[in-house]
């Protein structure tokens, strides 16, 4: 019996990154405007095919974050998200996209590069309301990245990569407000904070005035798993209902 050749499904491999920065307060996520088809004209994720068969994923990934961007050699952190091969996500054909969770503070703003006309800071809100539609599955990557980077808050010390080399407790604050979405107690939260061991070293006597009294100065420190947690706190209106009163 004549059995036929098997031969391989051409498929296409892309890297897209999910950028999150704070910019006055906001959680935003870098976007560009697409420049050709398809989705020509939508904002869509900063990324791209591989340049050759040799480049490494990691290196695309680092060489989009430079291309589409002009970030350049900054430092950030980058980690690998996720996979998506949905075999409809790419009106070009089988296109399979890994994606990356990139975070930096105080990223500059971004020049467009290679096949994108504009790139600028959009509130994640705008992309996770739905308010703006982007191309592809995008929307998808990016709320999966922003549950990534909510849900490590939790239980790593991945807020002080939104932070500067040095920083205040209230502006760590701030980060966990704007990437969970909602206001802390502060005391509870400086509480919270200082029980965690090697979560934060406090650097020297230096103090930043900020309108207030001069509030002391801290850098990351070298715990990366956060024990005891910080747990997000559940939304308002969806807190469990014990049944009982008087609580």
């Amino acid at each position: 019996m004549q059995v036929d050749a098997w031969s391989p499904i051409p498929v296409l491999l892309t890297v897209d990154l999910v950028i999150l920065t704070l910019r006055e307060g906001r959680l935003c996520v870098l976007l560009v405007e697409r420049g050709e088809d398809p989705f020509q004209g939508m904002q869509a994720l900063p990324g791209g095919f591989l340049n050759h068969a040799g480049e490494e994923i990691l290196d695309a990934a680092h060489r989009e974050l430079s291309e589409e961007t002009a970030l350049g050699a900054r430092s950030v952190h980058l980690e690998q998200l996720a996979i998506y091969g949905d075999a409809a996500r790419d009106p070009r054909g089988r296109v399979v996209s890994v994606a990356y969770l990139a975070i930096a503070p105080g990223l500059p703003e971004p020049v467009a590069g290679t096949d994108a006309v504009d790139a600028a800071w959009v509130p994640a809100e705008s992309v996770l309301s739905g308010e703006l539609e982007l191309a592809f599955d995008h929307r998808r990557i990016v709320a999966d990245g922003i549950e990534r980077a909510r849900t490590k808050l939790e239980f790593s010390a991945l807020a002080t990569a939104f932070c500067g080399e040095l920083f205040t407790i209230a502006e760590l604050q701030k980060v966990y407000e704007a990437v969970w979405g909602t206001e802390l107690d502060t005391r509870n939260f400086y509480r919270k904070v200082q029980a965690v061991k090697g979560f934060l070293i406090p650097a020297g006597s230096g103090r930043r005035t900020t309108g207030g009294r001069p509030a002391r100065l801290y850098r990351a420190g070298p715990k990366t798993v956060l024990s005891p947690p910080l747990i997000r706190p559940m939304p308002s209106g969806l807190e469990e209902d014990t049944g009982e009163e008087g609580e």
